[in-house]
């Protein structure tokens, strides 16, 4: 199957806001409409947005038809989602992709918006895993709005880490795939399960006790799903929680063990994930991952060096 990117953002568009998941007021989004000004684009706030259904943006049913709305609108050409939590899995088989088909558009978000990212490659589309409306205000998260503004707008973005002593040496180039470990873990078995086979993976979390991601890790190995990787990247895990009896290894000391059965590069480290640097990838794109002595790099295989963040 061929992957289609949307095309680029442009000044004058319009820009569809929504919440797929944990339910948000407008006023938390001043940030983000500002900013989205600033950009030249215009704004539509969704249905989804100050309703409220205990802690959904207003029930499936309700979010669903926003989201739908938002796709299904030939002057909507992004949708940016508002914030993560949970429930956009509990939307995501209701979705209608048939008129969105006839003219995609690029939809952006991470966290609980793994469930999107990946539906939509299995689908066939490119989309957007960076920070959410909610957040654009957030100290020390300029990167992470930059980036956004880049992927959407077209430009070209490559990401650097420092040496790390769990990284692997070498070099992969593949089409970019991940996301949020947990919501991974959740989408195998269903409909929006994607294959890693050949592609670069990359992961965060957020918020999880440590055997949890044993668990989960293990899971993926166990059910196959890291065989054939091309590589891995690995970014934020972040707040991660223990029991009272250690579990005896760190996030990153889980995934290497996992890692260590296999023979491609592996690179920790890297800005993506619940943190305020949290650098928007497109999930889809052919990148070039380098792992050395001194660091490693994620760049667009097509345009190695330009635009770095």
């Amino acid at each position: 199957m061929s992957l289609h990117f949307p095309p680029s953002l442009q000044r004058g568009q319009r820009v569809a806001i929504v919440s797929t998941a944990r339910k948000i007021m407008a006023e938390e989004l001043t940030h983000a409409q500002n900013i989205l000004n600033d950009w030249g684009v215009e704004i539509t706030l969704g249905e989804s947005i100050a309703s409220d259904f205990h802690q959904f943006a207003g029930d499936d049913e309700l979010r669903r038809r926003d989201f739908q709305r938002q796709l299904d609108d030939p002057n909507v050409h992004a949708i940016l989602c508002a914030r993560g939590g949970y429930g956009t899995a509990r939307i995501v088989d209701e979705l209608d992709f048939s008129r969105f088909a006839q003219q995609p558009k690029w939809i952006a978000g991470f966290s609980d918006i793994t469930v999107l990212n990946c539906h939509l490659l299995r689908l066939g589309y490119a989309s957007i895993h960076g920070v959410m409306a909610v957040l654009f205000g957030q100290a020390g998260g300029e990167m992470a709005v930059e980036s956004l503004r880049r992927a959407l707008f077209g430009e070209v973005i490559n990401y650097q880490a420092p040496a790390m002593p769990h990284n692997r040496f070498g070099t992969a180039t593949g089409e970019l795939v991940g996301g949020n470990l947990s919501l991974l873990h959740t989408l195998t078995g269903t409909p929006s399960q994607v294959s890693f086979v050949g592609r670069i993976l990359f992961l965060e979390d957020l918020d999880e006790y440590l055997y949890h991601i044993d668990r989960m890790m293990l899971h993926l190995h166990r059910s196959g799903q890291l065989a054939g990787l091309a590589g891995l990247v690995v970014g934020h895990f972040s707040l991660m929680r223990d029991n009272a009896v250690p579990f005896g290894a760190t996030a990153y000391d889980v995934i290497d063990r996992y890692a260590q059965l296999y023979d491609f590069p592996v690179a920790y480290g890297f800005p993506i994930g619940h943190e305020a640097e949290n650098g928007a990838v497109v999930v889809g794109r052919v990148v070039r991952l380098t792992v050395t002595d001194s660091g490693s790099s994620l760049a667009d295989a097509v345009d190695v060096g330009a635009g770095k963040l």
